[in-house]
């Protein structure tokens, strides 16, 4: 991990846990009871907001540039293993499961669970306590279950995440990490 600005910051006593191999960009914050995995990312101007209720971040999972992770009372968060999350997005006490793609700017609400491998679509609105299955295409406001996802679909979900592990090693290398 490599910050030069204090981006790990805790709260009520509890600091933020990062796997060595993660990357956090020097512009995120992680705050509190936040978790990040093996091989994660967040990426600049994210913020993950842990004081309420704990925030775990999947193996391999990335938040981009200007999301916004919080959980409430109640509500903790657990991003799967895989999982992209598109810029700007906005994750609030929910569970979001292995290789889906959450487009940028959706916004998914508390108690909100997403299934494997789906395709929340850009600007979404997910509402709360909304459950979707495994395999989805979901888009609107509010989001609606649109169809099942093809193999090919699935294919580039899946991709998605792999592009994001490669993308965060030339961050880390560009910014004096090994």
């Amino acid at each position: 991990m490599t910050s030069p600005f204090p981006s790990i910051l805790p709260f009520d006593g509890v600091t933020p846990t990062v796997d060595p191999s993660a990357w956090i960009a020097p512009t995120a914050l992680l705050i509190g009871d936040v978790t990040v995995a093996a091989s994660a990312s967040v990426f600049y101007g994210a913020v993950v907001r842990a004081d309420t209720a704990p925030i775990a971040l999947g193996e391999g999972s990335n938040l981009q540039d200007n999301v916004v992770v919080h959980a409430d009372p109640g509500s903790p968060v657990a991003i799967g293993a895989g999982v992209s999350v598109g810029h700007g997005a906005v994750l609030h006490g929910c569970t979001i499961g292995d290789r889906t793609l959450i487009g940028m700017n959706a916004t998914i609400l508390n108690g909100a669970s997403i299934g494997d491998e789906c395709l929340v679509a850009a600007g979404a609105l997910v509402l709360e306590n909304t459950v979707i299955p495994n395999g989805s295409l979901v888009a609107g406001m509010p989001a609606k279950w649109r169809r099942e996802l093809t193999a090919d679909e699935r294919g580039g979900v899946r991709a998605n995440g792999e592009r994001y592990l490669e993308t965060m090693e030339r961050h880390r290398l560009a910014q004096g990490g090994e």
